[in-house]
Formats: C-alpha cells, structure tokens, sequence
C-alpha cells in the first residue's frame, strides 16, 4: 500500500514538474517574442491587412512612368468583398496630392498615381474600416532613387568649426571610472559601467564596456544609440565573438539606472532635446553629443585590449546618423554600419521636401536662418561627405520617421566603398536578416582587416 503511494507520489510528481517546465517554455517563448519584437521593431500581425502592389515589382520607376497600385483588403488571407477603401497618394513626407474612395466589390481595387518626374518617393495609403477599427496599408515606391541629391549644403568653414572643437575637447582628461558588473558578466565577456568626462569640464559620458575576458587585443564596435533616453546592459553576445563592444548613452547620465527615472527625464528635463540652442550653431545640444561619440573613441584606443586600428561604428535609427556622422568626424573610424539614419536632410520640409528625423522643420516656427544654418553644421549629410571608409547601409521605402529621400539623400554623397541592403517594405525598424548580414559585414570586415 505504501509502495502503490509513492509510486502514484512519484507520478503526480513528474507529471507536475513536466507540467511547470510547459508552462516555464511557454513563459520564457513568449517573453523570447515580446523582446524580438521589441529589438527589431516589428509591427504586429492585425485581423485585417491591407496589401497593396505596385505595377512594378522591384517598386523601381523611372521619371514619367505610370504607377498603379493594386489595393486588397486580407481577413485570413482571404480578400474581403465589398469593401470601401479610402486611399491617399503623397510625394515622401508631403501632404496627399490626390485621395479619394474606392469600392473593391471583390476585395481588390486599383488606383493610378500621379507620375512623378524627378527622383523621388511616391507613397499610396489606403485605410479600411472593420468592426469598429480603421486599419492602414503603406507602399512607397522610388523614382530613380539613386540620383537624389541632399538639399542641405556644406558650410565652407565645417571641417574648420569640427577640427576646432575636437582640438578644444581633447585639452579635457578623460578621467576614466569604470565599475565591474557582475551580475551581467559571463564565462567569456566582462561588463563595465563607463564614466568618463567628455568634451568639457565636469561633463560626462556615460556607457557600458564588454570586453573579452581572455588576453589578447581585439577588435572594437562604438555601438551608438536610437533616439530617447534608457538603460543599457552591455552586448556580451558580440564581445563573445572576440571584439570589444563599448555601447554608449548620449545625454551625460548613467546607463544603468531604473526604467522610471529615463522615463521622466524624457518626459521632463530633457524633453524635445533634440531642438534645444537650435539657433546657436556653437551651442546646439547635438554638439555634445558628436564630441562625445569622438570621446568615446579616445576611450576605446586608451584600452590596452584593443588592437589599435580595427574600430567600426555601428547604429540605427539616431545611432545611424551617429554612425555616420562620427566616420565622418574622426578617421580612427575604420568602417561603419548605419541602419536608417537620422539626422539626414533635416531642412528638406523648407524647400517642400521630405526632411530627416528629429523633424523639426516640418513646423513653422523652426523655420528660421538660424536654425537652417545650424543644422547645417550637424546634418548627417555633411558628414556623410567626409567618409573615406567602407560601410554597410540599410533601410526600407516605408519608413516614414526617418523618410526615405532623405536617407537615400545621405547614401548618395558617400564616395567610399559602400554595401546597400534595402527592403523595401520595411518602416522603421529591420527584418533579422538584415541585421544578420550587417553583423557578418562586421565579422568579415575584421576577419579581412587582421
């Protein structure tokens, strides 16, 4: 009696331990999502899906042809009959030149765009109501994307006011504070929480360190960061590699604080500080943040594991603008990755065209000499001129916080060796594959460099 007890024990016990590690796979699977969409950015599947084609099936035209698009209202992937469709067309970033109502009694209607005769964007939107909810569709397609040009202009004293600057930063030690994290530390990777003073007295840059444990020198990656304010947490997946992955913060606070308190100073102090001293050329908040991107640099070539040469930087978004824009500023940059950059063709909305995140030429009230000559000093087109290094560069066509004209505006001026992959379907975020290829751009590119 008392074996069958223990035996029938031993079973609910087993069964309970299978069942806790079902519901432990299930937890940890779903939070394994919950972090892939939210690190590469990619929207939700939705009950309704709006799918539009265009008559061209690489979305590429040339001046003056005719563009269709083909709009069909998907539940289950099966198109939807009897369906009103509100659509509207638009030049990249600008108002709708032509918009109206479309019956799909099948669940496919076709509407003719307005050609376009210069290079370019063109964007088809169409919004459907069902079950109370209005749903949205997005396809741009390119005019001959590849001969845009930036409208912003190069100053003639901007390599001057750089050189300048960097010089001036450089009589400020760096005094470097760097404090172990064990909890983050692996077998392989050591973490460090960086405290260093950037480009004047009693400012500071902040980041976090992941350095391969064993000896040797290796290999650097300046990760730099999208736009807001958060915590970091160090990228020990590529330190295991054998490199040296120094990710940093931009605003002059530590990286390793609770989620709350970014959260606050986003909402609060530091609010909209991508506009702040916008009419002082010399005092423009981003000039802290491009001096401390060469700061960093300082750091990295100051570590005894690094081997001296082999530096990339590596962004999206914000960072992909500081990407660029620091292979631009320093030539210790030895190759860059920038996914969509920001901070590219920012005065485009005066001249009625598309401008580059943070947007703010798009208001009435920034469109001033001032703040148009400022921006001159820090848009990424400016330094996108300046690089003589290869790079890695990739975005979408849908992407409307960092447009693509503006993008492609940057890309264009480049004359050093360069590697495009465009999806161009994606808005403002990338597919893994995309970001597999840019991570073994980088391994090849040190494996090459050794």
């Amino acid at each position: 009696s008392m074996t069958m007890l223990s035996t029938s024990m031993k079973l609910k016990t087993n069964a309970k331990i299978k069942t806790d590690m079902k519901i432990t796979r299930s937890i940890l699977l779903i939070a394994f999502l919950m972090l892939f969409y939210r690190a590469f950015g990619q929207p939700a599947e939705r009950l309704i899906r709006i799918q539009i084609t265009p008559n061209h099936t690489d979305w590429l035209y040339k001046p003056g042809e005719k563009i269709k698009f083909s709009i069909t209202v998907l539940k289950n992937n099966v198109p939807i009959p009897d369906t009103e469709i509100r659509y509207q067309i638009s030049e990249d970033m600008m108002k709708p030149h032509k918009e109206g109502i479309l019956q799909a009694e099948k669940g496919t209607a076709t509407v003719e765009a307005k050609t376009m005769e210069k290079p370019g964007f063109l964007r088809c939107q169409a919004f459907v109501k069902y079950g109370g909810r209005e749903y949205q569709g997005i396809v741009t397609v390119g005019i001959n994307p590849e001969k845009l040009k930036p409208i912003t202009s190069l100053p003639e004293d901007f390599l001057n006011f750089w050189e300048t600057a960097k010089l001036q930063a450089q009589k400020t030690p760096m005094d470097v504070q760097m404090t172990l994290v064990p909890e983050r530390c692996t077998e392989k990777v050591n973490v460090f929480h960086v405290n260093i003073q950037n480009y004047e007295s009693h400012t500071r840059l902040y980041g976090m360190l992941a350095m391969p444990k064993a000896k040797g020198r290796y290999p650097a990656v300046l990760k730099l960061p999208g736009a807001g304010i958060r915590s970091y947490a160090g990228d020990v997946e590529h330190a295991a590699n054998g490199w040296i992955v120094f990710e940093i913060g931009i605003h002059g606070i530590p990286v390793n604080m609770s989620g709350p308190v970014y959260t606050n100073l986003y909402m609060g102090a530091l609010k909209g500080y991508h506009t702040f001293n916008l009419d002082n050329w010399d005092k423009y908040y981003y000039k802290r943040v491009y001096l401390g991107c060469v700061r960093a640099i300082d750091f990295i070539y100051s570590l005894p594991q690094f081997d001296g040469s082999n530096l990339i930087t590596f962004g999206s978004s914000q960072g992909g603008g500081l990407s660029i824009v620091t292979a631009g500023l320093d030539s210790r940059v030895k190759g860059l990755v920038a996914f969509y950059p920001a901070l590219c063709d920012m005065v485009g909305y005066i001249h009625n065209r598309a401008g580059g995140w943070p947007h703010m030429f798009n208001k009435q009230e920034n469109q001033t000499a001032e703040k148009a000559n400022t921006a001159r000093y820090y848009d990424a087109v400016n330094f996108a001129r300046q690089i003589k290094v290869p790079g890695f560069y990739s975005f979408g066509y849908n992407d409307m916080v960092c447009p693509p004209t503006t993008t492609y505006s940057a890309y264009n001026v480049i004359q050093a060796p360069k590697q495009i992959l465009v999806s161009e379907e994606t808005a403002h975020y990338a597919y893994p594959e995309q970001w597999a290829a840019a991570w073994k751009w980088v391994a090849d590119f040190f494996q090459q460099n050794k």
